[in-house]
């Protein structure tokens, strides 16, 4: 059963600390804009997991080293060794990385916290959680969806905003990231072993759902938002072990699940195609389509180029295996082990990256070509 959330009371310390993160500091950071106001799942969660768990009592495997053993030299919620593309993309706006929403508000972390609010949750979904309940699909233990991270953001605004209009200023000012989203929806549907026609069937409505959350956030103000695409989830360590097969059909020059990566594929273009509409209805905003998917694509297509000498398809921490993944050992439990270099490895845990290639991928979207249009033509960012 997902954890409900949505009626949390507010402190006035609570309070002060969200308007000092979207509030404080200069008009625009880097010229750009003020904050990151960001939704999403596991691929940008910077702690509300960690949050989560400890309200719940809960112990998770991704709140266990070695997760962040190469940035942050401890676990911090984030589903990574290191940085993720919401961490790289807050530096090169010259902001400070986004805290979670749910804060632990006893610990004092002035200097880590920057212009911002960082609503995902590692393991959300698009669709809201009482989908897959009716379906008798599981899900994580402390599941959340889209629907709620929005209403966070919107307590949060009735909480800061004396009015309508200082609401507007304040969204219009700030970079919305929504996502990535909607992968968490595919990999609950997965991970409970349901047939392939679940996942397809579901497309359509994960798409309406984000698309509905843009809709909303727009209607709140928001300028400008970035929405990005799903990952190749046929490349991933977890569905290669989980649905690999004889039966399967593989990629010849990558070794990913050709089945997966279509479904992937027209995630996307319905998702680009809903946008392109979108964005001749509000002509005014920006709405840039982040195409993570060929991001990460070029990687999987030659992962020696660009240094990743261990391959492509083999999770760095893991138990075992062709594809070093297994899903009743995974990554952070007491029979996982981990790799020696993480650099030399796309594949953190069977279902995120490296922060390695995370930071290949964010200098490929937000500095390079995969965004429509190119964030970088909008917004310079620091190519350090």
């Amino acid at each position: 059963m997902a954890l409900s959330l949505s009626s949390m009371s507010f402190t006035s310390f609570f309070v002060f600390y969200i308007i000092q993160q979207l509030c404080g500091g200069s008009l625009y950071a880097n010229g750009c804009y003020t904050s990151i106001i960001n939704f999403g799942d596991s691929v940008s969660d910077t702690g509300n997991i960690k949050e989560l768990a400890s309200i719940s009592d809960v112990t998770l495997v991704v709140l266990q080293p070695p997760y962040g053993e190469t940035f942050f030299h401890q676990p911090t919620g984030r589903c990574s060794n290191g940085r993720l593309i919401i961490d790289f993309l807050a530096e090169s706006l010259g902001l400070p990385f986004l805290p979670p929403f749910l804060h632990d508000k006893e610990t004092n972390n002035t200097e880590y916290m920057g212009q911002g609010v960082n609503y995902a949750v590692g393991a959300a979904t698009a669709l809201d959680t009482s989908y897959f309940i009716e379906r008798g699909i599981s899900t994580p233990i402390l599941s959340t969806d889209l629907g709620l991270q929005l209403a966070w953001f919107k307590q949060s605004l009735s909480s800061i905003c004396s009015n309508i209009s200082d609401c507007r200023n304040l969204v219009g000012r700030s970079l919305i990231m929504m996502g990535e989203i909607g992968g968490g929806d595919y990999n609950n549907i997965v991970m409970d072993a349901r047939p392939i026609k679940e996942i397809e069937s579901s497309i359509p409505l994960v798409i309406d759902s984000i698309i509905s959350a843009v809709i909303e956030l727009i209607d709140l103000g928001a300028q400008t938002l970035v929405v990005p695409g799903i990952f190749p989830l046929g490349c991933s360590s977890s569905f290669l072990s989980l649905r690999g097969s004889e039966n399967e059909e593989y990629d010849n020059t990558t070794g990913c699940l050709v089945r997966f990566n279509k479904i992937v594929e027209y995630h996307n273009q319905l998702l680009q195609t809903k946008l392109n509409h979108l964005q001749e209805l509000h002509p005014n905003v920006i709405i840039i389509y982040a195409d993570y998917y060929n991001a990460a694509m070029q990687i999987f297509r030659s992962p020696y180029k660009f240094g990743f000498t261990d391959g492509a398809l083999k999770a760095c921490c893991g138990s075992g295996g062709l594809y070093n993944y297994n899903q009743s050992a995974p990554c952070g439990s007491t029979f996982a082990t981990v790799c020696d270099d993480p650099n030399m490895y796309v594949d953190w845990d069977g279902l995120h990256y490296t922060e390695r290639a995370y930071r290949i991928i964010f200098k490929s979207l937000f500095q390079g070509p995969y965004t429509t249009p190119q964030f970088s033509s909008l917004c310079p960012v620091s190519t350090s």
